[in-house]
């Protein structure tokens, strides 16, 4: 498989930790970045123009509006595209290959933790998968509509799990805690939380640590007061309707 990396800013960068072992070509025409990564990754081959597109698997990691400006020749075993709001139909039309694959990945993709959604042509799918999972997990949706609601489950997601975490912070320096201590106790609460929801119902976890009258059923029913559950309901269907928005 040989693999064509076009742009190198922070999502492509964050490709190019797992996929540098690879058979890759890189194409950055920012000089300064161009020289960052030959210092970082000295074994790949970085390029400031596309080359010619047969016989590679082209990974579109430029921003949307770039899109539009780039210039191709021939034609792409496949193309892997992690452009916010660029429909399948869209890339189609601006770049020629055999399959297409549309792919959302998420910030935690700086650290190889993201949770990357992607749908397309199923040709392309295990190539698609194998290199999405360089940045973390990957989910194989079934349609461009899934792909837009969950542009909100992981690509919005994490501003609105900052939220959170910042208000627990604010709520327990409120009540006499160091700020830096509680921030370390929120990033390792989510850790853990995280790999327990990986096994464990929501609800279930719920009900084990909610005891009767007790500390986490009197903070559960403040939750509940500010309508904390139905906030986050709409605020998946206000980022759907957005994301629709985007590729229309």
């Amino acid at each position: 498989m040989k693999l064509l990396l076009i742009g190198a800013g922070n999502m492509g960068g964050a490709m190019l930790q797992g996929l540098h072992v690879k058979d890759i070509t890189v194409v950055e025409a920012y000089p300064p970045r161009v020289k960052e990564l030959q210092e970082l990754y000295p074994t790949i081959k970085i390029v400031q123009e596309i080359p010619s597109l047969e016989g590679y698997i082209v990974i579109l990691a430029v921003k949307p509006q770039s899109f539009g400006t780039l210039t191709t020749k021939g034609i792409a075993e496949g193309v892997i595209s992690i452009m916010a709001g660029v429909s399948l139909e869209k890339l189609k039309a601006g770049i020629m290959a055999k399959h297409y694959i549309r792919s959302m990945p998420n910030m935690a993709a700086l650290v190889r933790k993201s949770a990357t959604s992607l749908c397309g042509d199923v040709a392309l799918k295990e190539d698609a998968m194998d290199v999405l999972s360089s940045i973390g997990r990957c989910f194989w949706l079934e349609s461009e509509k899934e792909l837009d609601i969950a542009t909100g489950l992981s690509g919005s997601a994490p501003a609105w799990i900052a939220l959170v975490a910042e208000a627990l912070s604010d709520g327990a320096v409120n009540l006499g805690m160091k700020r830096e201590i509680t921030y370390q106790y929120i990033a390792t609460l989510f850790e853990g939380v995280g790999e327990v929801l990986k096994t464990e119902h929501p609800a279930l976890l719920k009900d084990k640590v909610m005891s009767p009258a007790g500390t986490t059923a009197a903070g559960y029913a403040k939750l509940e007061e500010g309508k904390v559950r139905d906030s986050f309901i709409k605020a998946m269907e206000a980022s759907y309707e957005r994301a629709k928005g985007f590729s229309k």
